[in-house]
């Protein structure tokens, strides 16, 4: 690690305790003191105000993401799977003023440190699309002007890079800024992965190097799922964890 300013973003913490809280001390470990969150702090797992108050106070920027505002009342459920409509309905009456509050509050979209933040997608915030294929990032790197655009919701690491008119994909745990490409990097889930590597996962930046890694972490998934299950959310909830998926 370079001695610069030590970066991380992290992402889809779902109230996941367990995972949130082992991304916690590997940051602490590392000596990280500048963090961002794309969204969906809330939503599947049964620790939504916990993983609020826990990781609040450590952000330096954030925005929303769709099961954040789902758990307002300011989505309609018709587009969710019943399983995530069922989390989404126990987490509003579940919420505590103080983060209605901040959830209330967060932006669709900022720049952070040069980098553009948002939860789903750059062109069109609130319309909660995917990046998940080339064809989706041709449209997406017109709906920024920064060389770095961090996006979540797919719960599926990876990054684009676009140098002149092509566009490359790539799953590698580094990716390199120093080529004068411009890159969408898809952060890995800390709290529901769906890539089938259970791990909680977050981004490392290094501004001196121009470097980003993916960072996986080994957590106490069996405690995360009891959670769910004794909260009474669907079992599938708690299962998946254990799947990656």
């Amino acid at each position: 690690m370079s001695a610069g300013p030590k970066v991380a973003v992290v992402s889809d913490i779902h109230g996941n305790l367990e995972a949130l809280d082992a991304v916690i001390a590997d940051l602490d470990r590392r000596g990280v003191e500048h963090v961002a969150c794309l969204g969906d702090f809330v939503g599947y797992g049964a620790s939504p105000n916990e993983c609020v108050e826990r990781l609040q106070p450590r952000l330096e920027a954030a925005v929303v993401g769709n099961h954040d505002i789902a758990a307002l009342g300011r989505i309609q459920l018709g587009s969710f799977n019943s399983e995530a409509a069922v989390a989404a309905r126990w987490t509003r009456q579940s919420l505590s003023p103080e983060t209605v509050r901040y959830l209330e509050a967060l932006a669709d979209t900022v720049v952070w440190r040069g980098m553009r933040l948002v939860h789903a997608t750059p062109s069109e915030p609130r319309r909660w699309h995917y990046v998940l294929s080339i064809r989706d990032a041709v449209e997406e790197f017109g709906g920024f002007e920064e060389q770095v655009c961090l996006i979540g919701h797919s719960h599926y690491p990876g990054s684009f890079r676009m140098h002149g008119s092509k566009i490359e994909y790539t799953r590698e745990e580094l990716i390199d800024l120093e080529d004068g490409g411009r890159h969408i990097v898809n952060v890995a889930s800390v709290g529901q992965p769906r890539d089938g590597d259970p791990r909680a996962g977050y981004l490392l930046v290094d501004e001196e190097q121009r470097r980003l890694t993916h960072v996986r972490l080994e957590y106490e998934v069996t405690g995360a799922a009891e959670r769910i299950v004794a909260a009474g959310l669907p079992n599938y909830l708690a299962e998946r964890l254990k799947w990656g998926e």
